[in-house]
């Protein structure tokens, strides 16, 4: 009986050791998948806050990129905040009631669609930076501003507006001045 009890105790002491290593492995197993979480989530907090975060460059830089490009530009220092203000040419073209206005309501329609095509491909391969329609019924319908080099791309551009080619409207372009990167509001 002593020789079946004892094979018993050590049964129960051998599951019990079994059992509290399940436990215990368990455990360590929650904890570190735990920790490579919490890793996981600051690694990738990290990753967007850098790739979210834009690259700047000089003020150096960026005047030998517009100047190379052949850009016309200045700059000052601003009292307030004492940075330096880069100043752009830019071109501004307004779109002026045209002599030709005899098209009917289809035609005008079309024009208006490969208008509105022109300028929107202007703005995606980057040469114009906004454009517009004036609010009331003038003779100047829009304007458009350009983001070339010189008044001849900018009025070549302009001049290539089927509203333009149609003669339903044209164009007068004069350079502009404006503070590089600053936004509309």
């Amino acid at each position: 009986m002593s020789k079946t009890l004892t094979i018993l105790i050590i049964a129960i002491i051998f599951i019990a050791c079994k059992e509290e290593s399940k436990a215990s492995m368990s455990n360590i197993n929650e904890e570190s998948t735990e920790e490579i979480k919490k890793a996981t989530d600051s690694i990738d907090a990290i990753s967007e806050a850098v790739l979210e975060e834009p690259i700047k460059k000089s003020i150096k830089e960026i005047k030998n990129e517009l100047t190379s490009k052949g850009f016309k530009i200045a700059d000052y220092v601003d009292e307030k905040t004492k940075d330096t203000v880069i100043m752009q040419q830019y071109f501004i073209a307004f779109l002026k009631r045209g002599p030709i206005r005899g098209q009917n309501e289809e035609e005008a329609a079309e024009l208006q669609e490969a208008h509105l095509a022109h300028l929107g491909k202007m703005y995606e391969l980057g040469y114009a930076d906004i454009s517009g329609p004036f609010g009331d019924d003038g003779d100047i319908r829009g304007i458009t501003i350009y983001n070339v080099p010189t008044q001849k791309m900018a009025d070549s551009l302009a001049k290539a507006d089927p509203m333009v080619k149609a003669g339903r409207l044209e164009i007068e372009v004069h350079p502009w001045w404006a503070a590089k990167g600053f936004p509309l509001r």
